[in-house]
């Protein structure tokens, strides 16, 4: 019997311990942002992009204005990729962004140049963590 009430109390931690891990992501509403050109990005973080570019990155930045949310792709083979945004969006805790890599188009894969895709999307100055997924 009391082998019993020891597996059920064990039996109950592990799922309350698994409850609070797989804990959801409420959406409380979509952020808006814009998609900044190379000319547009601020000058410092440009330079921090330029360090990194050559690996994956994942960065923020901020002016105290503006939320700065950056990705980027490493060093590929060819150009021609694009970036698409699928998600960007404010919980009661987190900024939640999600990017998605699109290849180059088949006539643009002969372009054997090395590219270095990212992205820098500004939205408003919020003071969560970012997560990106």
């Amino acid at each position: 019997m009391k082998i019993l009430g020891v597996l059920l109390a064990m039996a109950a931690l592990m799922l309350s311990g698994c409850t609070l891990l797989s804990e959801e992501k409420i959406k409380l509403r979509d952020l808006e942002f814009t998609v900044l050109s190379e000319e547009k990005i601020p000058a410092e973080l440009m330079t921090i992009i330029e360090e990194k570019k050559s690996a994956p990155f994942q960065i923020t930045y901020t002016d105290n204005e503006n939320l700065y949310i950056c990705v980027g792709y490493g060093q590929q083979e060819t150009g021609g990729y694009s970036i698409a945004v699928e998600e960007l969006y404010l919980t009661d805790t987190n900024i939640c962004v999600d990017t998605t890599l699109l290849g180059p188009e088949a006539s643009e894969k002969s372009n054997r140049t090395p590219s270095h895709p990212f992205i820098v999307l500004k939205t408003e100055f919020l003071e969560q963590t970012v997560i990106f997924e």
